[in-house]
């Protein structure tokens, strides 16, 4: 998915967005601050079933996220910006609040946070039917340094693991699921940041 040389197979927009040292690297500096997300986006597969393993560091003023399942969409706050995405995402931060959680960008917002099993309807909020662990618990199992991201979709059921440990699973029982799409990563609205990302895997069925 990333040779660690280049940018090549992933489109987003080069202010934020480039190669350091061999990782991809997302940056927002004091003078290029935001007022929407925006993401880089693999030009590669728009897996609905698949296994993505990927590591990650980020600044603790960071706010990140790794999208899969997902398209993208006008951006009403910024139209400048190319590289809205909506879909699911596995949520990350350098506070490790959201770490590891389930939200929708741009759609059904939290699915499931740090911790839980939800079953999602479409109709009502999620529901949370058991737990993976104790929400701080879990938080002190992600480092200040290069964490492990392993993402689980087949069909409705999607996992997030982080360094070994189930932070949340989503079974989705809305119809109107989103059941494909496009993999990108994510610089957040906020203060300036800095995430990576390397070792990119991906075994897609």
């Amino acid at each position: 998915m990333f040779d660690g040389k280049s940018l090549n197979g992933w489109e987003g927009d080069p202010v934020y967005w480039r190669v350091e040292d061999g990782v991809m690297t997302g940056e927002i500096k004091p003078e290029t601050v935001i007022k929407s997300n925006t993401f880089i986006v693999w030009q590669g597969k728009t897996p609905d079933d698949f296994e993505l393993k990927v590591e990650y560091r980020i600044t603790p003023t960071g706010n990140s996220g790794i999208n899969y399942r997902s398209v993208i969409v006008p951006d009403k706050v910024t139209p400048a910006n190319k590289y809205a995405m909506r879909g699911y995402q596995c949520d990350i931060d350098g506070q490790n609040r959201y770490t590891g959680n389930n939200y929708e960008e741009k759609g059904r917002l939290f699915l499931a946070q740090r911790g839980d099993v939800t079953n999602v309807t479409g109709t009502r909020k999620p529901i949370v039917v058991s737990r993976t662990g104790d929400n701080k618990e879990l938080a002190r199992a992600i480092t200040d340094g290069w964490n492990s991201v392993h993402l689980i979709a087949r069909g409705n059921v999607l996992l997030h693991n982080i360094n070994g440990r189930l932070m949340s699973m989503v079974i989705d029982n809305d119809p109107n699921r989103p059941k494909g799409g496009s993999i990108g990563v994510q610089v957040h609205v906020g203060p300036p940041m800095k995430v990576e990302y390397r070792n990119w895997r991906l075994r897609a069925w």
